[in-house]
């Protein structure tokens, strides 16, 4: 199902978004924007760049706002990613590519 308010992607066995909690929710459609994943500032640029590699259209917000991010500084801020549904999974691919490796990699404590 796909949700009208925050865009979320989620399971047909859901009466509400589990993101939002709105009822405004349907199957997507093909030009629908969909929430892909929200990632901080220097992997976002990263994932912006092999989005824009692999020719997958995309959108993105910023958290934050240049405002407070100028306040509190930029590495603070988040990225928000959408893509068109019919890029989603070969976006969600890209995403999980890129990403496992960072989250499977533990350091050793010296």
């Amino acid at each position: 199902m796909y949700c009208e308010k925050c865009k979320n992607l989620f399971d047909d066995s859901e009466i509400r978004c589990p993101a939002c909690s709105s009822k405004k929710i349907r199957k997507p459609q093909i030009e629908d924007d969909c929430f892909l994943v929200e990632k901080e500032v220097l992997w976002g640029e990263m994932l912006a760049d092999v989005l824009t590699q692999n020719k997958i259209p995309f959108f993105y917000k910023k958290a934050l706002g240049a405002g407070l991010a100028a306040y509190i500084g930029p590495l603070l801020e988040r990225y928000s990613f959408y893509v068109p549904y019919s890029q989603f999974s070969a976006a969600q691919n890209i995403v999980d590519e890129l990403f496992s490796s960072f989250e499977d990699t533990t350091f050793p404590i010296q």
